[in-house]
């Protein structure tokens, strides 16, 4: 999976990485306790599953990563 955008901002005392991946119209997010290297551009081997975000009232389909990996 290569790596189109890759957004970190805190919340709080962790770090939220959202990844938009190249042929997915969903993003990808994670959490980490510290600020990670740019992927943009990367290829990644990312294990994920699929959960739901709320957002003003809105449903909005997500995928949580549970593992990333630099290919």
């Amino acid at each position: 999976m290569k790596v189109a955008s890759h957004v970190q901002r805190e919340a709080g005392e962790w770090i939220v990485n959202t990844l938009m991946v190249e042929g997915y119209d969903v993003a990808f997010k994670y959490k980490r306790k510290k600020l990670y290297k740019n992927l943009k551009g990367q290829r990644v081997n990312l294990t994920y599953y699929s959960d739901k975000e709320v957002v003003a009232g809105i449903s909005i389909e997500i995928m949580t990563v549970v593992r990333i990996k630099i290919a």
